[in-house]
Protein backbone atom coordinates (compact mmCIF):
# COMPACT_ATOMS: atom_id res chain seq x y z
CA UNK A 1 0.00 0.00 0.00
CA UNK A 2 1.56 3.12 -0.77
CA UNK A 3 2.26 6.10 1.75
CA UNK A 4 -0.23 8.30 1.24
CA UNK A 5 -3.26 5.50 1.36
CA UNK A 6 -1.37 4.17 4.14
CA UNK A 7 -1.38 8.22 5.76
CA UNK A 8 -5.26 7.96 5.71
CA UNK A 9 -5.38 4.83 7.50
CA UNK A 10 -6.69 3.07 9.58
CA UNK A 11 -9.95 5.86 10.76
CA UNK A 12 -11.65 6.44 14.00
CA UNK A 13 -15.52 5.09 13.01
CA UNK A 14 -15.98 9.08 14.00
CA UNK A 15 -13.19 10.02 11.26
CA UNK A 16 -14.36 7.85 8.93
CA UNK A 17 -18.16 8.77 9.31
CA UNK A 18 -16.85 12.59 8.56
CA UNK A 19 -15.03 11.75 5.42
CA UNK A 20 -17.92 9.65 3.52
CA UNK A 21 -19.63 11.84 4.30
CA UNK A 22 -18.14 14.94 2.95
CA UNK A 23 -17.29 12.48 -0.38
CA UNK A 24 -20.73 11.25 -0.96
CA UNK A 25 -22.10 14.50 -0.06
CA UNK A 26 -19.74 17.38 -0.22
CA UNK A 27 -18.79 20.05 -0.31
CA UNK A 28 -20.56 20.85 3.18
CA UNK A 29 -20.46 23.34 5.88
CA UNK A 30 -19.06 22.22 9.06
CA UNK A 31 -22.29 22.99 10.76
CA UNK A 32 -24.24 20.79 7.89
CA UNK A 33 -21.71 17.54 8.79
CA UNK A 34 -22.39 18.27 12.28
CA UNK A 35 -26.44 18.50 11.76
CA UNK A 36 -26.12 15.59 9.35
CA UNK A 37 -23.73 13.31 11.77
CA UNK A 38 -25.30 14.81 15.07
CA UNK A 39 -21.97 16.19 16.16
CA UNK A 40 -21.32 19.37 18.32
CA UNK A 41 -18.93 22.16 16.83
CA UNK A 42 -16.08 20.67 19.19
CA UNK A 43 -16.27 17.20 18.32
CA UNK A 44 -16.55 17.75 14.82
CA UNK A 45 -13.14 20.01 14.75
CA UNK A 46 -11.61 16.88 16.60
CA UNK A 47 -12.01 14.81 13.87
CA UNK A 48 -12.32 16.81 10.97
CA UNK A 49 -8.30 17.62 12.18
CA UNK A 50 -6.76 14.80 11.34
CA UNK A 51 -8.19 14.32 7.61
CA UNK A 52 -7.66 17.75 7.10
CA UNK A 53 -3.41 17.40 7.81
CA UNK A 54 -3.22 14.05 6.08
CA UNK A 55 -4.89 15.66 2.85
CA UNK A 56 -7.71 13.50 3.05
CA UNK A 57 -9.99 16.58 3.05
CA UNK A 58 -9.80 20.51 2.15
CA UNK A 59 -11.29 23.65 3.24
CA UNK A 60 -12.96 25.45 -0.21
CA UNK A 61 -11.03 28.34 -0.79
CA UNK A 62 -13.04 31.51 -0.07
CA UNK A 63 -15.65 32.73 -2.61
CA UNK A 64 -16.48 29.31 -3.80
CA UNK A 65 -19.99 27.97 -2.95
CA UNK A 66 -21.84 27.31 0.13
CA UNK A 67 -20.04 29.74 2.12
CA UNK A 68 -21.23 30.25 5.52
CA UNK A 69 -21.60 33.29 7.08
CA UNK A 70 -21.72 33.60 11.19
CA UNK A 71 -21.78 36.67 12.90
CA UNK A 72 -19.31 38.08 10.06
CA UNK A 73 -17.09 35.09 10.29
CA UNK A 74 -17.07 33.09 6.90
CA UNK A 75 -17.01 29.69 7.33
CA UNK A 76 -15.39 27.78 4.81
CA UNK A 77 -16.88 24.48 3.36
CA UNK A 78 -15.12 20.86 3.70
CA UNK A 79 -14.41 18.68 0.80
CA UNK A 80 -12.36 16.50 -1.16
CA UNK A 81 -9.49 17.32 -4.07
CA UNK A 82 -11.14 14.46 -6.09
CA UNK A 83 -7.69 14.35 -8.63
CA UNK A 84 -5.55 13.71 -5.23
CA UNK A 85 -5.88 9.69 -5.94
CA UNK A 86 -6.57 7.84 -8.54
CA UNK A 87 -8.06 4.12 -8.72
CA UNK A 88 -8.39 1.59 -11.60
CA UNK A 89 -11.41 -0.22 -11.63
CA UNK A 90 -11.95 -3.66 -13.51
CA UNK A 91 -14.63 -5.67 -14.89
CA UNK A 92 -14.00 -9.16 -16.09
CA UNK A 93 -16.06 -10.30 -18.55
CA UNK A 94 -16.17 -14.19 -20.61
CA UNK A 95 -13.73 -12.55 -23.36
CA UNK A 96 -12.20 -9.28 -21.88
CA UNK A 97 -11.23 -7.29 -19.32
CA UNK A 98 -12.46 -3.40 -19.28
CA UNK A 99 -10.70 -1.08 -17.14
CA UNK A 100 -10.85 2.15 -15.64
CA UNK A 101 -9.14 4.91 -13.97
CA UNK A 102 -11.07 7.08 -12.20
CA UNK A 103 -10.84 10.12 -9.43
CA UNK A 104 -11.40 9.84 -5.43
CA UNK A 105 -15.07 10.76 -6.39
CA UNK A 106 -15.53 8.11 -9.41
CA UNK A 107 -15.15 10.49 -12.29
CA UNK A 108 -13.31 8.16 -15.30
CA UNK A 109 -10.17 9.97 -16.62
CA UNK A 110 -9.28 6.49 -18.94
CA UNK A 111 -10.14 3.97 -20.25
CA UNK A 112 -8.39 0.34 -22.03
CA UNK A 113 -9.52 -3.15 -22.80
CA UNK A 114 -7.81 -6.34 -23.06
CA UNK A 115 -9.18 -9.33 -24.45
CA UNK A 116 -9.08 -12.82 -22.52
CA UNK A 117 -7.50 -15.64 -24.39
CA UNK A 118 -7.93 -18.04 -21.63
CA UNK A 119 -9.60 -18.07 -18.55
CA UNK A 120 -6.75 -19.78 -16.61
CA UNK A 121 -6.30 -17.24 -13.23
CA UNK A 122 -2.65 -16.76 -13.91
CA UNK A 123 -3.68 -15.39 -17.26
CA UNK A 124 -6.25 -13.07 -15.93
CA UNK A 125 -3.60 -11.58 -13.59
CA UNK A 126 -1.76 -10.91 -16.28
CA UNK A 127 -4.45 -9.31 -18.44
CA UNK A 128 -5.14 -7.20 -15.24
CA UNK A 129 -1.31 -6.53 -14.68
CA UNK A 130 -0.59 -5.38 -17.88
CA UNK A 131 -3.67 -2.25 -17.99
CA UNK A 132 -2.77 -1.80 -14.50
CA UNK A 133 0.88 -0.98 -16.06
CA UNK A 134 -0.33 0.94 -19.00
CA UNK A 135 -2.80 3.18 -16.73
CA UNK A 136 0.75 3.65 -13.73
CA UNK A 137 2.45 5.36 -17.22
CA UNK A 138 -0.06 7.96 -16.86
CA UNK A 139 -1.22 7.79 -13.39
CA UNK A 140 1.84 7.55 -11.56
CA UNK A 141 0.11 8.02 -8.00
CA UNK A 142 -2.43 5.14 -8.50
CA UNK A 143 -3.87 4.00 -4.93
CA UNK A 144 -5.11 0.61 -5.54
CA UNK A 145 -7.36 -1.91 -7.69
CA UNK A 146 -10.93 -2.81 -7.63
CA UNK A 147 -12.12 -5.18 -9.72
CA UNK A 148 -15.92 -6.94 -10.05
CA UNK A 149 -17.03 -9.96 -12.21
CA UNK A 150 -20.09 -12.18 -12.16
CA UNK A 151 -19.22 -14.91 -9.63
CA UNK A 152 -19.20 -15.37 -5.92
CA UNK A 153 -16.49 -13.84 -3.50
CA UNK A 154 -15.82 -13.38 -0.15
CA UNK A 155 -14.22 -10.78 2.29
CA UNK A 156 -13.46 -8.81 -1.14
CA UNK A 157 -10.55 -10.96 -1.99
CA UNK A 158 -11.43 -14.41 -2.96
CA UNK A 159 -13.30 -15.59 -6.04
CA UNK A 160 -15.34 -18.07 -4.34
CA UNK A 161 -17.14 -19.34 -7.54
CA UNK A 162 -17.69 -18.02 -11.14
CA UNK A 163 -19.47 -20.55 -13.48
CA UNK A 164 -18.18 -18.07 -17.01
CA UNK A 165 -14.26 -17.94 -15.81
CA UNK A 166 -14.70 -21.50 -14.48
CA UNK A 167 -13.17 -20.43 -11.03
CA UNK A 168 -13.68 -22.05 -7.29
CA UNK A 169 -11.47 -20.78 -4.25
CA UNK A 170 -9.28 -18.24 -6.51
CA UNK A 171 -7.27 -15.66 -4.48
CA UNK A 172 -7.46 -13.14 -7.03
CA UNK A 173 -6.53 -10.13 -4.92
CA UNK A 174 -3.61 -11.82 -3.40
CA UNK A 175 -2.53 -12.30 -6.91
CA UNK A 176 -2.96 -9.07 -8.23
CA UNK A 177 -1.19 -7.28 -5.47
CA UNK A 178 1.65 -9.79 -6.18
CA UNK A 179 1.79 -8.76 -9.86
CA UNK A 180 1.29 -5.32 -9.48
CA UNK A 181 2.22 -4.18 -5.85
CA UNK A 182 -0.44 -2.56 -5.26
CA UNK A 183 -3.73 -2.97 -3.06
CA UNK A 184 -6.48 -4.64 -4.62
CA UNK A 185 -9.98 -5.60 -3.91
CA UNK A 186 -12.33 -8.16 -5.82
CA UNK A 187 -16.38 -8.55 -5.46
CA UNK A 188 -19.36 -9.64 -7.80
CA UNK A 189 -19.51 -6.88 -10.50
CA UNK A 190 -23.56 -6.51 -9.77
CA UNK A 191 -22.75 -5.30 -5.64
CA UNK A 192 -19.72 -3.49 -6.90
CA UNK A 193 -22.67 -1.52 -9.45
CA UNK A 194 -25.05 -0.92 -6.82
CA UNK A 195 -22.12 0.27 -4.25
CA UNK A 196 -21.11 2.85 -7.28
CA UNK A 197 -24.92 3.98 -7.53
CA UNK A 198 -25.32 4.61 -3.65
CA UNK A 199 -22.24 6.27 -3.00
CA UNK A 200 -21.92 8.62 -6.00
CA UNK A 201 -24.86 7.97 -9.05
CA UNK A 202 -28.72 7.76 -9.16
CA UNK A 203 -29.05 6.35 -5.59
CA UNK A 204 -26.71 8.98 -3.86
CA UNK A 205 -28.75 10.05 -0.94
CA UNK A 206 -31.69 7.77 -0.84
CA UNK A 207 -32.33 5.52 1.98
CA UNK A 208 -34.19 2.80 -0.50
CA UNK A 209 -33.57 1.88 -3.80
CA UNK A 210 -32.98 -1.06 -5.96
CA UNK A 211 -30.49 -1.65 -8.82
CA UNK A 212 -31.88 -4.41 -11.70
CA UNK A 213 -29.71 -4.85 -14.82
CA UNK A 214 -29.87 -6.47 -18.22
CA UNK A 215 -27.57 -8.10 -20.26
CA UNK A 216 -25.94 -11.54 -20.24
CA UNK A 217 -28.00 -12.02 -17.35
CA UNK A 218 -30.03 -10.28 -14.63
CA UNK A 219 -29.05 -9.14 -11.73
CA UNK A 220 -30.64 -7.09 -8.70
CA UNK A 221 -29.06 -5.37 -5.56
CA UNK A 222 -31.42 -3.12 -2.53
CA UNK A 223 -30.34 -0.32 -0.94
CA UNK A 224 -32.22 -0.26 2.50
CA UNK A 225 -31.32 2.14 5.23
CA UNK A 226 -28.98 3.72 2.97
CA UNK A 227 -26.54 0.53 2.98
CA UNK A 228 -26.49 -2.33 0.26
CA UNK A 229 -28.08 -5.24 2.14
CA UNK A 230 -25.65 -8.17 1.55
CA UNK A 231 -26.68 -11.82 1.62
CA UNK A 232 -24.91 -15.20 0.72
CA UNK A 233 -26.62 -15.48 -2.55
CA UNK A 234 -25.25 -12.78 -3.76
CA UNK A 235 -23.44 -13.25 -7.40
CA UNK A 236 -25.89 -17.19 -7.45
CA UNK A 237 -27.33 -15.78 -10.70
CA UNK A 238 -30.98 -14.88 -8.82
CA UNK A 239 -32.51 -14.39 -12.52
CA UNK A 240 -31.95 -17.90 -12.98
CA UNK A 241 -34.77 -18.47 -10.20
CA UNK A 242 -36.94 -15.81 -11.10
CA UNK A 243 -40.14 -17.06 -12.97
CA UNK A 244 -41.34 -14.63 -14.88
CA UNK A 245 -43.92 -16.82 -17.14
CA UNK A 246 -43.96 -20.43 -16.49
CA UNK A 247 -45.18 -20.54 -20.20
CA UNK A 248 -42.17 -18.95 -21.84
CA UNK A 249 -39.17 -19.87 -24.14
CA UNK A 250 -36.88 -22.52 -22.88
CA UNK A 251 -32.96 -21.88 -23.37
CA UNK A 252 -30.07 -24.09 -23.62
CA UNK A 253 -30.03 -24.87 -20.43
CA UNK A 254 -33.37 -26.01 -19.80
CA UNK A 255 -34.85 -22.94 -18.25
CA UNK A 256 -38.43 -21.97 -18.82
CA UNK A 257 -39.87 -18.70 -18.31
CA UNK A 258 -36.97 -17.57 -16.33
CA UNK A 259 -36.03 -13.84 -16.02
CA UNK A 260 -32.65 -14.83 -17.81
CA UNK A 261 -34.59 -17.10 -20.05
CA UNK A 262 -36.48 -14.31 -21.15
CA UNK A 263 -34.44 -11.07 -20.36
CA UNK A 264 -30.85 -12.36 -21.31
CA UNK A 265 -29.42 -11.52 -24.16
CA UNK A 266 -27.72 -15.01 -25.13
CA UNK A 267 -31.03 -16.32 -24.56
CA UNK A 268 -32.77 -13.80 -26.96
CA UNK A 269 -30.47 -14.33 -29.17
CA UNK A 270 -30.62 -18.31 -29.10
CA UNK A 271 -34.68 -17.78 -29.47
CA UNK A 272 -34.10 -16.03 -32.99
CA UNK A 273 -31.30 -18.17 -34.49
CA UNK A 274 -33.32 -21.62 -33.33
CA UNK A 275 -36.33 -19.25 -35.07
CA UNK A 276 -34.93 -18.12 -38.43
CA UNK A 277 -31.17 -19.97 -38.63
CA UNK A 278 -29.25 -16.97 -38.70
CA UNK A 279 -27.08 -15.72 -35.76
CA UNK A 280 -27.94 -11.95 -35.37
CA UNK A 281 -26.51 -9.48 -32.79
CA UNK A 282 -28.43 -8.18 -29.88
CA UNK A 283 -28.59 -4.53 -31.15
CA UNK A 284 -29.83 -6.40 -34.70
CA UNK A 285 -32.46 -8.16 -32.91
CA UNK A 286 -33.66 -4.36 -31.43
CA UNK A 287 -33.73 -2.95 -34.73
CA UNK A 288 -36.00 -6.01 -36.30
CA UNK A 289 -38.41 -5.37 -33.80
CA UNK A 290 -38.35 -1.87 -33.76
CA UNK A 291 -39.31 -2.29 -37.88
CA UNK A 292 -41.95 -4.64 -37.06
CA UNK A 293 -40.10 -7.73 -38.06
CA UNK A 294 -42.63 -10.56 -36.74
CA UNK A 295 -40.44 -13.18 -34.60
CA UNK A 296 -38.34 -10.45 -33.25
CA UNK A 297 -41.05 -8.39 -32.01
CA UNK A 298 -42.99 -11.22 -30.42
CA UNK A 299 -39.70 -12.09 -28.88
CA UNK A 300 -38.94 -8.69 -27.47
CA UNK A 301 -42.14 -8.24 -26.64
CA UNK A 302 -41.48 -10.98 -24.25
CA UNK A 303 -38.92 -9.73 -22.90
CA UNK A 304 -40.19 -6.16 -22.58
CA UNK A 305 -43.31 -7.85 -20.49
CA UNK A 306 -41.29 -9.52 -18.67
CA UNK A 307 -38.87 -6.65 -17.63
CA UNK A 308 -41.93 -4.37 -16.63
CA UNK A 309 -43.51 -7.68 -14.87
CA UNK A 310 -40.20 -7.91 -12.67
CA UNK A 311 -39.99 -3.97 -12.43
CA UNK A 312 -43.44 -4.04 -10.92
CA UNK A 313 -42.63 -6.83 -8.28
CA UNK A 314 -39.65 -5.04 -7.02
CA UNK A 315 -41.21 -2.41 -6.46
CA UNK A 316 -44.50 -4.11 -4.58
CA UNK A 317 -42.50 -5.70 -2.19
CA UNK A 318 -38.94 -4.03 -1.70
CA UNK A 319 -41.15 -0.45 -1.69
CA UNK A 320 -38.05 1.02 -3.06
CA UNK A 321 -37.58 5.17 -3.80
CA UNK A 322 -36.24 4.74 -7.30
CA UNK A 323 -34.94 1.77 -9.36
CA UNK A 324 -32.17 2.28 -11.46
CA UNK A 325 -32.17 -0.35 -14.59
CA UNK A 326 -28.88 -0.65 -16.02
CA UNK A 327 -26.72 -3.23 -18.43
CA UNK A 328 -26.05 -3.63 -21.90
CA UNK A 329 -29.62 -4.58 -22.40
CA UNK A 330 -31.52 -1.60 -21.42
CA UNK A 331 -31.85 -0.87 -25.36
CA UNK A 332 -35.09 -2.95 -24.90
CA UNK A 333 -36.27 0.16 -23.10
CA UNK A 334 -36.32 2.60 -26.20
CA UNK A 335 -37.97 -0.01 -28.15
CA UNK A 336 -40.27 -1.61 -26.48
CA UNK A 337 -40.98 1.18 -23.88
CA UNK A 338 -45.08 0.62 -24.21
CA UNK A 339 -44.87 -3.08 -23.66
CA UNK A 340 -42.71 -2.24 -20.27
CA UNK A 341 -45.41 0.33 -18.82
CA UNK A 342 -48.25 -1.61 -19.79
CA UNK A 343 -46.79 -4.77 -17.63
CA UNK A 344 -45.86 -2.36 -14.94
CA UNK A 345 -49.17 -0.88 -14.64
CA UNK A 346 -50.92 -4.50 -15.16
CA UNK A 347 -49.20 -5.85 -12.17
CA UNK A 348 -48.91 -2.78 -9.48
CA UNK A 349 -52.19 -2.07 -7.48
CA UNK A 350 -54.57 0.97 -9.13
CA UNK A 351 -53.71 3.34 -6.95
CA UNK A 352 -50.39 2.79 -6.64
CA UNK A 353 -47.61 5.21 -6.65
CA UNK A 354 -46.06 5.61 -10.33
CA UNK A 355 -42.60 3.78 -10.13
CA UNK A 356 -39.55 5.72 -9.90
CA UNK A 357 -37.43 4.08 -12.74
CA UNK A 358 -33.99 5.46 -14.17
CA UNK A 359 -32.89 3.58 -16.91
CA UNK A 360 -28.74 4.53 -17.44
CA UNK A 361 -27.42 3.78 -20.98
CA UNK A 362 -24.09 1.63 -19.50
CA UNK A 363 -22.07 -0.51 -21.06
CA UNK A 364 -18.71 -2.55 -19.50
CA UNK A 365 -16.89 0.66 -18.72
CA UNK A 366 -19.49 1.59 -15.77
CA UNK A 367 -19.42 -1.99 -14.05
CA UNK A 368 -15.75 -1.21 -13.87
CA UNK A 369 -15.98 2.32 -12.48
CA UNK A 370 -17.66 0.00 -9.94
CA UNK A 371 -14.57 -1.80 -9.32
CA UNK A 372 -13.08 1.58 -8.66
CA UNK A 373 -15.64 2.62 -5.95
CA UNK A 374 -14.52 -0.79 -4.19
CA UNK A 375 -11.37 0.11 -4.19
CA UNK A 376 -11.80 3.80 -3.32
CA UNK A 377 -14.05 1.96 -0.62
CA UNK A 378 -12.06 -0.58 0.93
CA UNK A 379 -8.30 0.77 0.60
CA UNK A 380 -8.70 4.76 1.32
CA UNK A 381 -11.70 5.13 3.71
CA UNK A 382 -11.47 1.27 5.16
CA UNK A 383 -15.66 1.36 4.85
CA UNK A 384 -16.06 -1.89 3.38
CA UNK A 385 -20.03 -1.76 2.82
CA UNK A 386 -20.48 1.43 5.17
Amino acid sequence: MTARVASWLPLSPGERAVAIEVLTHGPLSRSDIARRLDLSAGSLTRLTKPLIESGLLIEVPEGAALLEVRQGRPSQPLDIVAESRTFAGFKITQDMVYGVVTTLKSDIVARRDLPLTSHDPAHVVDVLGELTDAFARDFPGLAGIGIGLGGRASDRSVVDESAFLGWRDVPLARLVEERTGLPAVVDNDVSALVEAERWFGAGRGLERFAVLTIGAGVGYGLVSGGRRVGTAEDGLGVGRAWIVNPNGPLTPDGERGSAVSLLGIPSIRYQIRAATGRDYSYEEILALAAEGEPMAARVIGEAARALGTLIAQISNFAMPQKIVLAGEGVGLVDVAGPDIEAAILANRHPQAEPVNLETKVSDFHDWARGGAVLAIQVLVLGAGAA
